[in-house]
């Protein structure tokens, strides 16, 4: 899901830009995780509002987990318990049981960063000032699930063009910007960096001068890795390590405009979009559902299954206590480890600001039914 700038957007994003993960990409990192059985007791409070927010908003994706075979039996009984904090306790202690996550070093303590969607200016034709397209998904992509062939390279996809009889890599991002692609344009935007932004975020809106917005969302990708341009800025001389952020990059990008092609043209990686029905509801996560915003996270579906109930304990960019039960709704990238989870903060400036200054230490517990067999994490880093 996973764009502004630290200080006035995202600090996913700068550490995507660093990292080279990207957003909706296969994530390289193997985590090494432990699930330690604890009591309810042990749990942090949390408050009335929170529980019945957080409760609510993984009972939402319930509709999607209706013949999950670990979420199924749960979620059938969720669906008549009354949102009131009495009943929402009494059922979850009944039926879900308390895991801890750690570490490879056997520590508690994790990463919880955040992220929002974002809107911004363009047009659904091209103007003298909208020049940059959104692309949907090219005529001629061709995508080869892997594992139908491979069981072992379960998840795993090749994605390129026809050439006779041959399957070619598809077009990198510098050869897509100067060339094009046969693919419908859904809008135009007016700053390449927007749609760079917007390509690592998944999702957006564009704001139309009439003051209507259309709502896009991750379709495919070219196939080509993600390479971060913020690392290429670091390479370069340009920025040092520790001073990469939203905000540093946008101001390189603002003062060196003739050198946008080449920052962007470093970043092989092109996403391509599909046009979202227009609606007041979150955007849409990996599990299909609209994200709740402040109690939907992304997580590390290798160590955390899409549709689970977590018990999150962080803090606030400003250090005051952030205690809740969240949905685990959604992927991406960056967000890889064994204690890791993404905080969905909400669409536009404000929720940029917030998700954009969130990099905190937290703490997670998994709430997972009873008598259901653990998730089967690898247990050997890469």
């Amino acid at each position: 899901m996973n764009t502004t700038y630290k200080r006035l957007g995202w600090s996913l994003l700068a550490l995507a830009l660093l990292a080279g993960c990207n957003g909706k990409d296969n994530q390289p990192h193997v985590p090494v995780t432990t699930y330690v059985k604890a009591d309810w007791q042990a749990l942090p409070n949390v408050s009335d509002t929170d529980l019945q927010a957080g409760f609510a908003s993984w009972r939402s994706a319930c509709a999607r987990l209706k013949n999950d075979a670990i979420w199924a039996t749960t979620c059938s009984a969720a669906s008549n318990v009354p949102a009131t904090p009495t009943a929402i306790r009494a059922f979850l202690q009944q039926n879900l049981e308390v895991y801890g996550l750690r570490s490879a070093q056997n520590s508690a303590d994790g990463l919880i960063t955040g992220y929002y969607e974002p809107v911004y200016p363009g047009s659904l034709a091209r103007t003298d000032k909208a020049t940059v397209p959104v692309y949907g998904v090219p005529d001629d992509l061709i995508i080869v699930q892997l594992d139908s062939l491979y069981p072992e390279l379960k998840g795993k996809r090749l994605r390129g063009r026809l050439e006779g009889r041959v399957v070619k890599p598809y077009d990198d991002a510098a050869l897509i910007a100067t060339q094009g692609v046969k693919a419908p344009v859904l809008a135009w935007l007016t700053d390449p960096m927007d749609l760079q932004f917007l390509q690592i975020q998944g999702s957006g809106r564009i704001r139309l001068d009439d003051g209507r917005q259309v709502r896009i969302g991750y379709a495919d990708q070219n196939g080509h890795p993600y390479r971060a341009i913020g690392r290429w800025l670091v390479d370069q001389g340009e920025l040092k390590k520790e001073d990469v952020t939203m905000g540093t990059i946008g101001a390189w990008a603002k003062a060196h405009p003739t050198r946008i092609p080449e920052l962007l043209g470093s970043n092989p990686s092109y996403v391509f979009f599909a046009r979202n029905p227009d609606s007041n509801e979150g955007p849409r996560g990996s599990l299909n559902v609209p994200l709740t915003a402040g109690y939907s996270v992304a997580v590390d579906r290798k160590v955390i299954p899409l549709g689970s109930l977590l018990w999150l304990s962080t803090t606030r960019p400003d250090g005051t206590p952030l205690v809740r039960p969240v949905a685990a709704q959604d992927t991406g990238g960056a967000i890889a480890g064994e204690v890791r989870a993404d905080l969905f903060w909400g669409t536009g400036d404000a929720a940029g600001q917030l998700a954009g200054d969130m990099k905190q230490k937290g703490n997670i517990w998994m709430l997972w039914p009873k008598g259901m067999a653990l998730p089967q994490v690898p247990q050997t880093g890469s």
